[in-house]
């Protein structure tokens, strides 16, 4: 009797993660619109970024081209608990956290040896179709640089 409590619990919180994770719109697939989009020139374009479960965290991948035309690829699994979690292929941070606001906002802080050197506000269309980047940070003369990226579900 007992295996078989223990197993519909694990059922039970199997399905629950499941859910929630399925009522996430920002899981999948975002393809950068520049045309709708305004980045700083000395910044980097994530051309593409990945949203998808991994547990129960969620794991972000980017491919990125930076200002010099190298491409990058970074990988973030963390939750959206506001607490750091390991960055890794980022030149320019090496932790990130992010916090759910609403169903349709996130914040975001990346941090590199534990200063913060990007925030990020994303939004998430009602329709769920488009997600919006809005980021700040600070370029080499120490002067602040914001960005807004328009992204599309594939």
């Amino acid at each position: 009797m007992k295996t078989k409590a223990v197993a519909i619990s694990l059922l039970l919180c199997c399905f629950a993660v499941a859910v929630s994770l399925a009522a996430d719109g920002f899981i999948g697939t975002w393809k950068l619109n520049e045309a709708k989009s305004k980045i700083s020139g000395s910044g980097p374009k994530n051309n593409t970024v990945v949203y998808e479960a991994a547990g129960d965290s969620i794991k972000v991948t980017i491919d990125a081209t930076g200002a010099d035309g190298k491409s990058t690829h970074s990988e973030w699994t963390g939750k959206y608990d506001g607490k750091d979690y390991p960055v890794t292929g980022d030149p320019t941070s090496d932790s990130r956290s992010v916090k759910r606001i609403d169903d349709h906002t996130l914040h975001a802080v990346a941090k590199k040896d534990g200063k913060v050197v990007l925030t990020a506000h994303i939004v998430l269309s009602a329709d769920s179709k488009t997600r919006t980047v809005t980021t700040t940070s600070t370029d080499s003369k120490g002067a602040k640089v914001t960005s807004t990226a328009v992204y599309d579900k594939q």
